[in-house]
């Protein structure tokens, strides 16, 4: 875990060809905030409040779970139609106790709202909260970073350290920090107040997250996150027993749990 950040998928680059497409049935979260951002593609996202958005390169979709949403997440219709690319990061954000139980909220920024920069080599995007006097539109529950860089090579860039750490993800290229070298799909993590100095050695694209240490231990099942086991426990059952809100617009079949409980984090 690094700040609220419980889970991190990185999606691709897929390759679909004519008539293949991404199809995430619609499944359940609780108590954590889901964060979907695409290098590459789309996604319509549709939920159990009847939000439906399209995610293209630069968007961010966050969504509160709350007590508890279900969504899906599929390829549109122009997509299926022709060859294209997937690639984009899922993350999870476990939510303060405080807010755990309150009720679900979606919201879709399009890339001309989030925050933007080109300095000494390095262009950034400011997905969520606040850096180099730039601040996101996005509204979280807890201070949460969340920071898109491309660096040419060369290029140096020093992110301010968070109370709960911070890690650099290395999309594509090569990076060098705190005596570390990491390529594609590696990471470097940057303990409580740390700042990440960091250098491209190869043009890059790096994301950086962090932010607040959560308020305590963690549980994490499948697509449900909580500071209560119990709660897991009762949120597995509502599922399977069909107690969840259905998603309007998508008759799909439900993603099914897995058959038994231990502590994973699956799912998108």
């Amino acid at each position: 875990m690094v700040g609220p950040f419980i889970y991190f998928d990185h999606l691709g680059p897929e390759l679909l060809r004519a008539g293949e497409a991404i199809d995430v049935p619609p499944h359940p979260h609780i108590h954590l905030a889901t964060v979907t951002y695409l290098f590459e593609g789309s996604l319509v996202h549709r939920d159990s409040l009847g939000s439906v958005a399209t995610i293209r390169p630069g968007d961010i979709n966050w969504m509160h779970a709350g007590r508890g949403i279900v969504h899906s997440e599929r390829s549109d219709a122009r997509s299926r139609a022709r060859e294209s690319t997937v690639h984009g990061v899922q993350l999870w954000v476990a939510l303060p106790r405080d807010v755990e139980d309150t009720e679900p909220e979606f919201a879709h920024y399009p890339k001309a709202s989030l925050p933007s920069w080109k300095h000494e080599g390095i262009q950034g995007r400011l997905l969520v909260g606040r850096v180099f006097d730039h601040e996101s539109p996005v509204r979280t529950r807890c201070p949460t970073l969340c920071l898109d860089l491309r660096m040419n090579t060369g290029s140096t860039v020093r992110v301010p350290g968070q109370a709960g750490g911070l890690c650099a993800y290395v999309i594509s290229g090569a990076l060098g920090a705190a005596s570390l070298d990491a390529g594609p799909s590696g990471a470097v993590v940057f303990g409580p107040g740390t700042d990440a100095s960091l250098t491209a050695s190869a043009p890059s694209r790096v994301l950086v997250i962090g932010g607040d240490p959560v308020d305590g231990e963690r549980h994490i099942w499948w697509n449900f996150v909580s500071s209560s086991r119990r709660r897991i426990e009762e949120a597995a059952r509502d599922w399977v027993e069909g107690r969840f809100p259905p998603v309007p617009g998508d008759c799909g079949e439900p993603m099914a749990p897995p058959a038994a409980q231990s502590e994973t984090g699956t799912g998108v």
